[in-house]
């Protein structure tokens, strides 16, 4: 009797502090990125939430429809959490500009500020602030254990510029300087490696501090490599006074070698990740014009090396916001394909909103005449076949109802192998068919195989070797679409077109 009451105090002490705790969140994200765990969900906030009620692609403000904000986006963080994403990427959230603007609403990435939020993103139906809708939001991603990154946008919107030249970039007759073909936003001058443009560098860290407040657990800076490393390691140390756990994504990649104007000069991605950046984009958007398995295998080899050389990170960037989308490529199967690559390889999975249900992001209406504008664009700008970033648009959203099904296992299996992915050892195995790639992870006397076919055309053969397999071996079907067929310590394929294939295998460790 004695025993169970003293067990009982105990139980309680224990449990009435996690009770008092429950609310309170404390940032993990760093240590999550650096560790290859996060999922990682891109969305725009302006269409996540989104009510169209007669279908027809569009929101009519004025017809009584609901774009997308801060509290009707609070409705779809239980779909996201059973789904298994654990960290939200939300594309800017800060006022857009309208003058010289891209699409009816304006792009999400030509910032009017960097210290307000985006009146479009409020919500009409509570006494709530715009602040206190956006925190609200935060917090109950927060309560489903959901990481929030907001998007920093590299260059200002041509109306900034109106209200404060002297951030920008100009040319050798005063004009500031735009990027490449985007007519809304204007290159903000940050200075050089040994002279810092503090005007500049406060606006960020404005920046910093805001999305802070709101409760944010990190930072994409978008556009990254056109500003010095000093002006970010700068930023990012000060950011990491206040949260030593606040991650930093960048938006560059090894396979970038060059700006995107001659205006400014290119920071290459080690020099980045040395400004203390936690990761960026490796190269796997490149993935869509690879045919040969080697192409595949060497980006792999070049991630892991990052972690030995840099002990740094990167997102599985087959298909963010700037691609095309990948039921336009190679339909599900292609999806497919890059769902089980994020979920097995070291990597952080990303994905943009849409993707889980296979959405092609066509939109009827796109780069005609709108009906209505809240800006001096008189047309529906969009980028064919990518979430739409420009208007008053629908919900993401496709018909491949078995894609969500398949997310839903295949992120599940990446928290389940996580120590795998942590701890064990990445190895590529030997195939002959060069269309055809197989690699494997191992840890602990547990191994995953993955294999798969380049070509989405036609089907493919190949025979894997697996040193030290067995046949008698414990080997668990996780995805596949053919069975392989063991033979000592050969597999035998016979892959569709586009087909991956996942195993699990207990109580073996690869050599």
């Amino acid at each position: 009797m004695f025993n169970k009451f003293l067990l009982t105090i105990i139980m309680g002490l224990i449990f009435i502090p996690a009770v008092l705790a429950e609310d309170v969140w404390v940032n993990d994200l760093r240590s999550l990125f650096l560790s290859n765990g996060a999922v990682i969900y891109g969305i725009n906030m302006r269409t996540f939430g989104a009510q169209d009620t007669n279908n027809d692609g569009l929101i009519e403000i004025s017809d009584g429809e609901e774009s997308g904000n801060f509290l009707n986006g609070i409705n779809r963080l239980d779909e996201l959490q059973s789904l298994g994403i654990n960290t939200l990427h939300i594309l800017p959230i800060m006022e857009t500009g309208k003058t010289k603007a891209l699409g009816t609403a304006g792009s999400l990435y030509a910032a009017a500020s960097f210290n307000q939020l985006n009146p479009q993103l409020k919500s009409e139906k509570t006494a709530l602030s715009l602040e206190d809708q956006a925190i609200k939001f935060i917090n109950e991603a927060h309560k489903r254990k959901i990481r929030v990154v907001i998007d920093l946008p590299a260059c200002g919107a041509y109306d900034l510029f109106l209200k404060r030249p002297e951030l920008f970039l100009k040319d050798s007759t005063g004009q500031p300087v735009a990027p490449s073909d985007w007519t809304d936003v204007r290159i903000l001058d940050a200075g050089s490696e040994t002279n810092i443009n503090m005007d500049v560098y406060n606006l960020y860290r404005e920046f910093v501090d805001y999305v802070m407040m709101l409760g944010a657990d990190g930072i994409r800076a978008d556009v990254a490599q056109i500003k010095p490393a000093a002006f970010w390691k700068k930023l990012i140390d000060y950011s990491r006074i206040k949260d030593p756990q606040f991650m930093w994504l960048a938006e560059a990649s090894d396979s970038w070698v060059e700006s995107i104007t001659p205006a400014v000069d290119f920071t290459p991605y080690d020099k980045l990740l040395d400004a203390g950046f936690d990761g960026f984009y490796g190269s796997y958007f490149k993935m869509k014009d690879w045919r040969n398995a080697s192409e595949f295998l060497n980006q792999v080899k070049f991630t892991n090396s990052l972690k030995k050389n840099f002990s740094k990170a990167v997102i599985g960037s087959f298909a963010t916001h700037d691609e095309l989308s990948p039921i336009l490529i190679n339909g599900v199967q292609y999806s497919e394909m890059i769902l089980w690559l994020n979920s097995t390889l070291p990597v952080n999975a990303y994905y943009v909103d849409g993707f889980t249900s296979g959405d092609s992001y066509i939109y009827l209406w796109a780069n005609k005449k709108a009906h209505k504008t809240y800006t001096d664009d008189n047309d529906y700008f969009v980028h064919r076949g990518k979430i739409d970033i420009f208007n008053f648009s629908r919900k993401p959203g496709g018909k491949f109802i078995e894609l969500t099904k398949e997310f839903a296992t295949a992120t599940s299996f990446k928290s389940f192998i996580r120590p795998v992915i942590v701890n064990g050892i990445y190895k590529e195995l030997k195939t002959n068919n060069s269309e055809v790639f197989a690699y494997g992870l191992s840890y602990n006397k547990t191994t995953v195989l993955v294999f798969g076919n380049m070509n989405f055309r036609t089907y493919n053969d190949a025979e894997v070797k697996v040193p030290g397999y067995k046949d008698e071996m414990l080997t668990i079907p996780v995805k596949m679409d053919t069975a392989p067929i063991a033979d000592g310590s050969k597999f035998k394929l016979n892959l569709l077109p586009g087909e991956i294939q996942v195993l699990l295998i207990n109580d073996f460790d690869l050599r």
